[in-house]
């Protein structure tokens, strides 16, 4: 098995623990606000790594350098911006609305790479991103009609902030080692949602937070989301894109909500309609159309 199949399956992997977290995460930030609960989780997960970094270079010192240090910071910086514009998005919109137009990002990206890496994409992949696309629409809405409202615009700047993130990490993580660009890149989120929450969110009294902070949902969502949905979820994307494509990261990615869809069925008795279904095989039908393109390109290049 090739380090590209690897990489793709491990992108799945990250969109099914995402998807099927979901529904625990949710619950947890209605005890912590959300920008509160994304400073424990981005600040945990980067504590993680250092004491793994310390592991792996205890006989030697790393060197830090500048342009580590601001790419990573550039990408915590979108990542943040991503995460921040979706909360408060969610304020002035419904779920919905807000996971169809996040959803974007998957055609947004081939269009980031074009403006960043210059990177010209075959026909096959554009389609692969416009199929994902559409069935990203049928799942979310179910063949409903998608009505507007003021929030929407927020979160449409964060799937722009997901693309932006998506498109730039296959551009510096071929340049660094894997672990100190995600360690910039997550403490970085920390660092920012520690700051927003503070200035935005009512965290109540020291005991109130505390409270919070060892509700036993809270606890059990930052366990899954310190180590799963943020650690390993964005090591495994950085890791990714050393041999993959941005835009192929994005319609793999497409594939989150129909975990989610999936884990509601399962644990929550939610139900899936015809339009629905069609969406999940739309979106699973394009990410292996763009598979299936990639293995013919590399045979013939091999050839």
């Amino acid at each position: 098995m090739t380090r590209a199949w690897i990489a793709n399956l491990c992108l799945l992997l990250v969109a099914f623990v995402w998807g099927s977290t979901f529904i625990i995460v949710q619950k947890a930030v209605q005890t912590l606000p959300p920008l509160a609960f994304n400073a424990v989780r981005f600040l945990g997960a980067t504590f993680l790594f250092v004491i793994i970094m310390m592991m792996i270079y205890r006989r030697r010192k790393y060197n830090w350098s500048r342009k580590l240090l601001l790419h990573g910071s550039l990408l915590g910086c979108w990542l943040f911006g991503a995460y921040a514009l979706q909360t408060i998005g969610l304020l002035h919109t419904t779920t919905t609305n807000t996971g169809f137009i996040t959803g974007i990002s998957v055609v947004l990206v081939p269009f980031a790479m074009l403006l960043f890496m210059r990177q010209h994409l075959s026909w096959s992949t554009w389609a692969a991103a416009v199929i994902a696309f559409i069935g990203l629409y049928l799942l979310t809405f179910n063949g409903g009609v998608l009505t507007f409202n003021k929030g929407d615009l927020l979160v449409f700047f964060c799937a722009i902030c997901f693309a932006l993130q998506i498109a730039l990490t296959g551009k510096y993580a071929p340049v660094y080692d894997t672990l100190p660009l995600v360690i910039v890149q997550l403490g970085t989120v920390g660092v920012l949602s520690a700051v927003f929450s503070l200035l935005t969110e009512s965290l109540g009294s020291p005991a109130a937070l505390w409270t919070s902070l060892t509700n036993s949902d809270v606890l059990v969502a930052l366990a899954v989301s310190i180590g799963l949905s943020t650690a390993f979820a964005f090591w495994a994307q950085t890791w990714s894109q050393r041999y993959t494509s941005a835009t192929r990261v994005a319609i793999i990615y497409a594939t989150e909500p129909v975990f989610a869809a999936i884990t509601g069925v399962t644990f929550a008795n939610e139900t899936l309609g015809i339009w629905a279904i069609v969406g999940c095989a739309l979106i699973f039908g394009g990410m292996i159309l763009a598979e299936i393109r990639w293995k013919s390109k590399k045979s013939t290049l091999s050839a």
